[in-house]
């Protein structure tokens, strides 16, 4: 419990003053502690409320704070922040679709043989994320209204509010008209989907009290925004540390993404190892969603007073790395039941990413 006030401490302490090296490895350890409390009160908060809800609280959490980040860096100016949403959101999207899940697969189908889940919901989050990142990531690069892989005014208004009326209709699909498609899953020993998983009488403790899961939702969102905090505390020391060794500055975002989305990583592994890749899955979507369906919509928002222009088309590079993943995720969550082979071609990709993000 005193950990997201602590982080909270350092974050006001050292927000005017972090250019010692003391200081920032001092808010270095205290962001790893956030980040693990942000997992500790997620997991209660999810355990109250169940799934599909829990892991939609712990993706649309997260993914407020990093469009809040997103802004402030972009109101930071200079030559680059053209292109921090593009770079910070592909970047989201690149780690929850190859990192998060390929971690989760890999974990579970060590552990347990096989894993299962419901293609038929997974197959319509997928779906959504790719339909949101050609709107919002590819298209951009074939409008003939701007140039540079941007969007007109007219246009970018067009794709923030198609861009969340796509989340908002999945979000009802989710919790409301097909809930029972995002529940962790029940399968025999060949991973064949059985029934849903009785969460009842799988060995977990009772659910906590109303009490408790308030203080722990609201100790979520301390320790939630105290990890952006930090990470924008840092990313003044990571920029440098970029440009010093010669790196694009696009790994900038990469890096960044990487901290705020440290919270559903851990969740999600942690699931898959209990046998729920399910709810891993619906992290790992959920959060690709939120990162677009959210972000998209804000920053256009935004763009009402911010300067510069706003790039959004991905280069050839990003697009091709984006075409295979969303190839091989097709493949992935089409039987609804995979094996370690799955987790470590995704994991491979990932690696990809984050190699050609430093060696274009």
């Amino acid at each position: 419990m005193f950990v997201p006030i602590l982080a909270i401490i350092v974050l006001v302490f050292s927000w005017m003053r972090h250019d010692h090296w003391s200081i920032l490895a001092v808010v270095g350890v205290i962001l790893v502690l956030a980040v693990l409390s942000a997992v500790h009160h997620a997991e209660v908060v999810a355990h109250k409320v169940g799934e599909p809800f829990g892991s939609l609280i712990l993706a649309v959490a997260v993914t407020v704070i990093e469009v809040g980040l997103i802004v402030m860096l972009m109101t930071s100016g200079g030559d680059n922040t053209s292109t921090y949403a593009r770079d910070t959101v592909f970047a989201a999207v690149m780690i929850t679709l190859n990192g998060i899940v390929g971690l989760s697969l890999l974990i579970g189908a060590l552990k347990h043989g096989l894993v299962s889940f419901n293609a038929a919901g997974t197959g319509s989050a997928v779906a959504t994320v790719i339909a949101l990142a050609g709107l919002t990531l590819v298209l951009p690069n074939y409008t003939t209204s701007a140039h540079g892989g941007q969007y007109s005014s007219s246009q970018l208004i067009f794709a923030a509010i198609a861009s969340l009326a796509l989340y908002v209709a999945f979000l009802f699909t989710q919790t409301v008209r097909h809930r029972d498609f995002f529940l962790p899953v029940a399968s025999d020993e060949h991973g064949r989907m059985t029934g849903l998983l009785d969460l009842d009488e799988d060995g977990h403790a009772e659910p906590p009290s109303t009490g408790e899961a308030a203080l722990s939702g609201a100790l979520l969102l301390v320790s939630l925004i105290s990890v952006v905090g930090l990470a924008k505390v840092l990313s003044p020391t990571i920029e440098s540390t970029v440009e010093s060794l010669g790196f694009p500055y696009a790994v900038v975002g990469v890096v960044i993404a990487i901290l705020v989305l440290a919270p559903e990583s851990i969740a999600a592994v942690r699931n898959a190892g209990r046998d729920r890749v399910q709810t891993s899955l619906n992290l790992a979507y959920g959060s690709a969603m939120a990162s677009i369906g959210l972000t998209i919509p804000t920053i256009a928002v935004a763009m009402i007073w911010l300067t510069g222009p706003l790039e959004l088309g991905l280069d050839a590079t990003q697009i091709v790395l984006l075409v295979i993943t969303v190839f091989v995720t097709g493949l992935t969550v089409v039987q609804g039941r995979v094996y370690a082979l799955q987790g470590f071609v995704h994991l491979v990709l990932l690696a990809s990413f984050l190699f050609l993000s430093i060696q274009p």
